[in-house]
């Protein structure tokens, strides 16, 4: 049922994109854009409805493309979910320093533009003893001499990457969805721009690239996931997706590495010896706006006495 469901978005898509060509056909594209490979892009099939011979000459085009457009080599994996993975991740806000070197090592790993500048993480500064669960009211942009300050604390947010995640249920061409290992991916090849996934999403987490996205060559990481850290076009939604592009091979997210208190924790829900079952265990863990029902796999701690 799922799949014929698909199928028929994906026909209804194809169709709706037939008409739109035609208008499309007489203006000036973008002349990234403009030769054949574009037309190729713009009617290309649904991710999962492609064989893996026609994900392969996809990805060979857009490697293709974006050396063309970088002028430097950029390899796109397309590695799957790995069998009995189902990724979490967890924070300890009694250790987070409010550094954003995780914002940094997120950049620098997953091709974020940087003109205009586009963050997959926001960390967010509360004064202790407010009523900090208030996320909307918080404080975003703060640029003390030094970090952490006193009676002030600090919570990273970014993609939950939930179970039950309402952004997949918005989109009208199916171009995001949650993997086996509950990574919730997009396909920028065939989002189209809406933004109702970022309406729906109540961690405010998927970015839009308002204009061409710019990363000079010598910053871009070479080595990509096709559902993750590929360059990006104008237009598009993007978020974060637990390095995709690097978890799938068993190494930890960007963030992860970067932090410098350890604070973040990441592992397989599915492996009670985890450090992020053990984290779920033994710590007072507490998920952002549970009451949702979204379920998300991103779990927020203090330490006990804390």
């Amino acid at each position: 049922m799922e799949h014929d469901n698909r199928k028929s978005r994906g026909l209804n898509r194809r169709k709706f994109l037939s008409g739109a060509a035609l208008g499309l056909a007489g203006l000036a594209l973008p002349l990234d854009r403009a030769d054949a490979s574009f037309w190729e892009a713009f009617f290309q099939k649904h991710f999962r409805e492609m064989s893996d011979a026609e994900i392969g000459k996809v990805i060979s085009r857009l490697e293709k493309e974006c050396e063309k457009t970088y002028k430097k080599a950029i390899t796109i994996g397309n590695e799957k979910a790995l069998p009995g993975v189902l990724f979490g991740y967890g924070l300890d806000l009694s250790r987070c320093i409010g550094c954003r070197r995780c914002v940094y090592g997120c950049v620098d790993e997953n091709n974020q533009s940087i003109d205009p500048q586009i963050h997959w993480i926001t960390v967010l500064r509360f004064r202790k003893g407010e009523k900090w669960v208030d996320l909307e009211n918080s404080e975003k942009y703060y640029n003390p001499d030094k970090v952490p300050q006193e009676d002030y604390f600090y919570m990273p947010v970014q993609c939950q990457q939930c179970e039950n995640p309402p952004c997949v249920k918005v989109c009208p061409t199916q171009a995001t969805w949650k993997d086996p290992d509950g990574i919730v991916v997009i396909d920028y090849n065939w989002c189209i721009g809406c933004r109702y996934c970022m309406a729906a999403c109540p961690y405010g987490a998927r970015r839009f690239n308002w204009a061409a996205p710019n990363r000079p060559a010598e910053k871009i990481n070479p080595k990509t996931h096709y559902l993750g850290n590929r360059p990006r076009f104008k237009g598009v939604v993007e978020k974060c997706t637990f390095c995709i592009q690097r978890t799938r091979v068993g190494r930890y997210p960007a963030c992860v590495e970067a932090c410098p208190v350890g604070a973040r924790k990441f592992g397989n829900l599915l492996d009670p010896d985890s450090e992020i079952r053990y984290a779920i265990k033994h710590k007072r863990v507490f998920r952002l706006k549970e009451d949702l029902n979204t379920n998300p796999k991103f779990y927020y701690f203090f330490a006990y006495g804390k």
